[in-house]
């Protein structure tokens, strides 16, 4: 015959006697909550005896997750595992004095969801909006705005955060779904066209008051898009999604007006545009046209518009000493030998051209004048000028120009032209840097020719013999035997009369005509005793 088993009360529980295997094992009096969702994962609290140490709960045949007890061993924490569906199932708990007595679970459906608002309630087509959805019992929950699903970022049973799918301009539903059921947020969720987006302002940035020219705006999400300068509507010529074109409406000129997209979708920012005065006119150009490379003298340039006005010559920008809406005045820049540069005007209201003006070389410098100084009237000898600046000289000898042979820039060589005999001209070197004085040259008289040797060709050495030579280019001649000079009593150009001086006794002498043009043997001259 079996012993009956025995009998233990639990004091406290209303338990007046619990049959227990024997050693004592688990006893389970009661699980709290002892109902849950089909899914699981809520906390249930078991209560009963023995239950420290617990090594596995079973809700049916699905395994629980122990999360806690008391060490005492009257409860045990875990987490209910998803069920099967709904319906009734047995838990028991196994530690090592063995496996308890059964309580029973209820699965259950999950209850309905509520929707109470969704923030915000509008958004770009182009979704990916961040929004919020209040409500109850909203854990597991999936949203759709319009059958598309959103992306669900983080959920409680109060609250689903997400971002919103793409979709087609428009109010759409929004649907929450759990399992426990679906709900529709009130009043949805609508759907905006994209705001427009700028990537390139207002091209050009500058207009003359009149208008009229055309503009560009480049960018994003522009169809159905108005252009506003200021307070004024433009024209649109062209509108795609990511371009628009138009003219640029009539404003006041030299201010400065902001440009605006706007769109179902929105406004944006297209920059400014700047309403210039009107542009420059220049009726003289500019005045002198030619300037040392130093710079610095005064230029002057006539015209309208040209109030406010900048000068560049070439890139340096000239210095302005007056300038009225007429006339600018200013000081010629520095600028480069022997270059020609455009000359620039620019206002508020444009640039316009003012002609050019060449940097003429260095002034020539003549350090050593002509040499030689005289020549014969027919020319023909070579001359030399030194100096510096000196590349691309004339050299003119009175108002003739002369041959250059050789120019280095710093020595001239050349042929001296023919001129007229017994006048001194002036040498002068032009170069396109100007002019400079070169000396003088003189032109001599043309070379006595002896056609009568000396009459007679002897005379006592005492001197004082009257004598005559022939010839022609004779005047202002003198005439020496050997080394002494006689004395000239006539000279008609073509004879000479004078008499001998005095010389040595049996001795023969060279007799030499010297006049302005040269000079020329007269024959030998015979000293005899007295």
């Amino acid at each position: 015959m079996t012993a009956p088993a025995p009998q233990v009360s639990a004091p406290g529980l209303g338990l007046p006697g619990l049959t227990l295997p024997w050693p004592f094992g688990p006893v389970l009096v009661a699980d709290a909550p002892n109902f849950g969702p089909a899914a699981g994962g809520n906390l249930v609290t078991l209560v009963g005896l023995g239950l420290n140490g617990a090594t596995q709960v079973l809700f049916g045949t699905s395994h629980a997750t122990i999360v806690g007890g008391d060490f005492l061993g009257f409860t045990l924490q875990v987490i209910a595992p998803p069920g099967t569906g709904t319906g009734t199932v047995q838990v028991t708990v196994t530690t090592p004095s063995g496996t308890s007595n059964t309580v029973p679970y209820t699965y259950i459906g999950a209850p309905p969801p509520t929707a109470t608002s969704i923030t915000p309630a509008s958004g770009p087509t182009t979704g990916s909006t961040p929004f919020v959805i209040s409500g109850t019992n909203l854990t597991g929950g999936t949203v759709t705005f319009g059958g598309t699903s959103a992306t669900v970022l983080s959920i409680s049973p109060t609250q689903i955060i997400g971002l919103t799918p793409a979709h087609a301009t428009g109010n759409v539903p929004v649907v929450v779904t759990t399992a426990g059921g679906s709900v529709t947020v009130l009043g949805g969720f609508t759907y905006l066209p994209a705001a427009p987006v700028v990537t390139v302002t207002v091209q050009p940035t500058t207009s003359l008051a009149a208008g009229g020219g055309t503009f560009t705006i480049v960018g994003t999400n522009l169809t159905g898009a108005t252009v506003t300068f200021g307070t004024t509507t433009a024209t649109i010529t062209a509108n795609t999604d990511t371009l628009i074109t138009g003219t640029i409406p009539a404003g006041t000129a030299s201010t400065t007006v902001n440009v605006t997209v706007t769109t179902p979708g929105g406004t944006a920012s297209a920059g400014t545009l700047t309403y210039l005065p009107a542009a420059p006119v220049v009726t003289v150009t500019v005045q002198p046209t030619t300037s040392l490379a130093a710079g610095g003298g005064t230029f002057t340039i006539v015209g309208t518009n040209l109030t406010g006005a900048t000068v560049t010559f070439g890139t340096t920008t000239a210095t302005i000493t007056a300038n009225t809406d007429t006339l600018i005045t200013g000081t010629i820049p520095a600028g480069t030998a022997s270059t020609t540069v455009n000359v620039t005007v620019t206002t508020p209201g444009g640039t316009t051209s003012a002609g050019t003006l060449t940097y003429l070389p260095a002034a020539p410098v003549v350090t050593v004048t002509v040499q030689p100084t005289t020549s014969l009237a027919a020319g023909g000898g070579t001359f030399t000028i030194a100096g510096t600046n000196l590349t691309g000289a004339t050299v003119t000898f009175g108002t003739t120009t002369a041959t250059i042979t050789s120019n280095t820039g710093t020595l001239i060589t050349g042929t001296i032209p023919a001129g007229t005999a017994s006048t001194t001209v002036n040498v002068t070197v032009t170069t396109p840097g100007g002019t400079a004085s070169a000396g003088t040259l003189t032109y001599l008289s043309a070379a006595p020719v002896v056609t009568v040797t000396i009459q007679p060709v002897s005379g006592p050495s005492v001197g004082g013999t009257p004598f005559t030579i022939g010839g022609t280019n004779l005047a202002g001649a003198t005439v020496t035997f050997g080394t002494a000079t006689a004395n000239i009593t006539s000279n008609t150009g073509i004879l000479i009369t004078g008499t001998t001086p005095a010389g040595t006794a049996s001795t023969t002498v060279n007799v030499v005509v010297t006049t302005p043009g040269g000079t020329a043997s007269g024959g030998a001259y015979t000293y005899i005793g007295a």
